[in-house]
């Protein structure tokens, strides 16, 4: 009689802890989503933006701007185009998010825009950066990725002089570099081979300056929603304070 009162005893402890298991798991996965949803540290962030990349990529400009007025108070934004030889600044280095925001436009989406390759530009983007200002530094570059200054072949692909100097930059500086691959109106829009040197170049650049390179496919992508949803996760992984 005893071990049949100690067996019900045990079923009874079993199905609870059974049923209470969802309620914890669906709380630690609420948990995880609120951290991902938003940057938890601030940062010292440049945005530049390639002005030929495709008309579709001015559909993203509203979700960046949700991006950018999420960051924590503390953080310093700038906003840049990377266009025909020169860095356009929108706006430097401002701890005013919203404004920040507001500096942001649509790109050209025309080949009269395109640079020959955007790593000159990432270089004097990283020179803005202020060696005493505490919090991470990063650069969140939009781009193709192709470098074509010194021709376009298979053994420039991640490994042309621009990339690499700007690799030593952003090293020096210890800002980390990470992208969103778009199509620019030019080759990478018509080319899977230009699109595959574009991306090689980025993920070189990313994974050298401890940064992280996102794509949604071969040659494409679908939408910025994902890419800041894994940008954010990423950040927090790598320089929250928050245990």
């Amino acid at each position: 009689m005893l071990h049949g009162k100690v067996r019900s005893f045990l079923a009874i402890v079993a199905i609870t802890l059974f049923a209470t298991f969802p309620i914890f798991a669906t709380a630690e996965n609420n948990t995880k989503q609120k951290r991902d949803a938003s940057v938890l540290s601030p940062l010292n962030l440049a945005i530049l933006i390639q002005d030929d990349l495709v008309a579709r990529v001015g559909n993203e400009i509203d979700v960046t701007k949700e991006f950018i007025r999420s960051l924590p108070r503390g953080s310093r934004v700038m906003v840049g185009y990377i266009t025909t030889g020169t860095l356009q600044v929108r706006q430097p280095f401002t701890t005013d998010l919203d404004q920040a925001a507001r500096s942001l436009r649509i790109p050209a989406a025309s080949t009269s825009r395109a640079p020959f390759n955007p790593y000159v530009e990432v270089i004097e983007a990283l020179r803005k950066f202020d060696g005493t200002w505490k919090e991470a530094n990063a650069i969140l570059l939009v781009s193709d990725g192709l470098d074509i200054s010194r021709g376009f072949d298979s053994t420039s692909a991640g490994h042309t002089l621009d990339l690499e100097r700007a690799i030593g930059e952003a090293n020096k500086r210890n800002v980390a570099i990470y992208s969103f691959y778009a199509p620019s109106v030019g080759l990478t829009s018509h080319s899977r081979l230009a699109a595959s040197y574009g991306q090689s170049s980025l993920n070189r650049l990313a994974n050298d300056t401890g940064g992280k390179a996102f794509f949604q496919g071969a040659t494409d992508f679908v939408t910025f929603d994902s890419y800041f949803q894994r940008f954010r996760q990423t950040l927090n992984e790598q320089y929250s304070r928050v245990s």
